[in-house]
């Protein structure tokens, strides 16, 4: 294959028109000429996603990579503790060989945190035993995100073998510190840890820069961080790469790396401060095996239109053409359907909340649209309230081991879905992935949840006449269906929570899975009772004064 286009070179800085020959997935040769052709299209290295739970797009490797192919994204660094909270080596496993079936570059990590914490229940335990064995292999790339950080902070045994089996294995380690600052931060990243993707605020981010750490800008379906954070690109484009984290069908259908190339270049950003962001450091800080257009590089590159509207007009992996003017032509393939699920159905009895006596305050949990992180809520019990309450929002939220048929579901309440009836439900709740559900009502709760015990995983929302069901029957995250036809049942789902059940979210189940991620403060709920994630301790939910 031969082509002549305007070559973005950004290890050189440079713009000129070149041709290109590419022989057995590499290029063989590279012709450059002394000028720039704008007829021509602009040549350039492919997008790399720095930090992503494939899982979370409901999708398997395959579905993921043929939407994400056509934004021009040629690569992922991929954490697949989802998968791996659920099933263990097992599905670490899957993601691995599922990921080889199609012409796509996907760079999965160890999962450090398998089970995140210790005050929740998942499916699976890896042990620095066997995260040392994952380590070894030349296929997992680097020690995913170090959620644990008092752990780290702590000199916790189990949390230092894992970090030293990254160390002797010579692969990077990735962060995950929100919030954290000044001496612990110091503490946190000294340990060997050299990436943080959850700063939502500059001087977080700024502070974290000036100890050597790289900043990764995420923009996924729920956590939206890129206008605070783009700054930083200015006076640091070294130290800067992009991602999603966590991005839903609909969203990942819309674009992906793509959209914040574009917006950062709109914000008068240098295009190759915000291309080396996108596309090059991703390879240097991973060491990852994707081209940039050098001779004998695997033939790794996209092309797009212009330097002002940056359409992707095909995306080239290891030579193959893989997306073609808006067409995805990677395959579309089915896979086994591996899960585990140990859950029977409840009762609405089962969620009913007595306020106990002498009790004067309710903590509930504040969901912020566009954040992770969450509000602790001291709200005043008064005579004859009603709880749950649509009026003030303040509505009831539940978490049901699905691990354990015998377990209690644990029981809360929460403000900020906006839900004026019925109750939403999935087994999408990270990290642990048990049934998280916020309803209006003990029916509707009840009912949420018994149906995704039956259907064996998915993610629902339902009123008392109308039910919308996306099955996930992989992990009870992921489905093998065509990732385009999934994505349109999913905004089917996402605007009947919005426009019939009202929630006020951007994305109310991208919201709600994280709901139950405890490493991420300020309360949430797990399976065992309501978690300050700032003290690190469970709360009750009712007080006898105001904390």
């Amino acid at each position: 294959m031969i082509l002549t286009a305007n070559r973005i070179d950004l290890l050189h800085q440079t713009i000129q028109v070149v041709t290109l020959t590419v022989q057995d997935g590499q290029i063989a040769a590279i012709r450059s000429e002394e000028r720039i052709d704008p007829e021509l299209p602009y040549l350039l290295p492919g997008f790399i996603d720095a930090h992503v739970h494939i899982e979370s797009s409901l999708l398997t490797p395959c579905q993921f990579a043929r939407l994400a192919a056509v934004h021009g994204t040629v690569a992922t660094v991929s954490d697949p503790h989802e998968i791996a909270n659920v099933l263990g080596m097992e599905g670490v496993q899957y993601m691995i060989t599922q990921g080889k079936r199609v012409p796509f570059k996907f760079f999965f990590g160890a999962p450090s945190c398998v089970p995140a914490t210790s005050f929740e229940t998942a499916g699976a335990v890896l042990n620095a035993a066997e995260i040392d064995f994952l380590l070894q292999q030349e296929e997992v790339r680097y020690l995913a995100e170090m959620m644990n950080f008092p752990g780290v902070l702590a000199d916790d045994p189990e949390i230092l073998k894992k970090l030293d089996s990254a160390k002797r294995q010579r692969k990077p380690v990735d962060g995950h510190a929100p919030g954290l600052t000044g001496d612990a931060a110091k503490a946190y990243f000294a340990a060997g840890i050299s990436t943080d993707h959850e700063c939502f605020t500059y001087s977080e981010a700024l502070d974290k820069i000036k100890l050597g750490v790289t900043i990764i800008i995420r923009e996924g379906s729920a956590a939206k961080n890129f206008d605070a954070l783009i700054p930083l690109l200015a006076d640091y484009p070294e130290q800067i790469m992009f991602c999603s984290d966590d991005k839903h069908p609909d969203s990942l259908t819309d674009g992906h790396v793509n959209l914040l190339v574009k917006r950062a270049l709109n914000a008068g950003y240098p295009l190759f401060s915000v291309l080396r962001a996108a596309c090059l450091n991703p390879v240097v800080h991973y060491g990852l095996p994707v081209g940039l257009l050098r001779e004998n590089d695997p033939a790794d590159f996209i092309l797009i239109d212009n330097l002002s509207e940056l359409n992707v007009l095909q995306t080239y992996i290891g030579g193959t053409l893989v997306a073609d003017k808006g067409v995805t032509l990677i395959p579309d393939l089915r896979s086994s359907h591996p899960n585990q699920f140990r859950c029977q159905p409840r009762t609405p009895e089962a969620f009913r909340v007595t306020i106990p006596a002498g009790a004067t305050h309710l903590q509930a949990i504040e969901a912020l649209d566009g954040q992770l992180i969450t509000n602790r809520l001291s709200i005043p019990l008064t005579s004859g309230m009603r709880l749950p309450d649509t009026g003030p929002d303040l509505l009831k939220i539940a978490v049901v081991n699905r691990y354990d048929g015998t377990a209690p579901p644990a029981i809360g309440f929460i403000h900020g879905f906006g839900l004026k009836s019925g109750a939403i439900a999935s087994t999408v709740a990270h990290d642990s992935h048990n049934i998280i559900a916020v309803g209006c009502d003990d029916e509707s709760l009840c009912k949420s949840i018994n149906i995704l015990i039956k259907t064996g995983g998915g993610i629902v929302a339902l009123t008392e006449e109308e039910t919308q069901l996306l099955a996930l029957p992989i992990a009870g995250l992921m489905t093998d269906e065509d990732g385009y036809a999934v994505s349109g049942q999913y905004t089917k789902l996402d605007n009947f929570t919005k426009q019939i059940l009202q929630s006020t979210l951007t994305s109310p189940f991208m919201t709600l899975s994280f709901m139950a991620l405890l490493v991420i403060p300020s309360l949430k709920m797990s399976d065992k009772g309501l978690f300050n994630g700032e003290l690190f301790e469970f709360t009750p939910t009712f007080l006898t004064k105001k904390p």
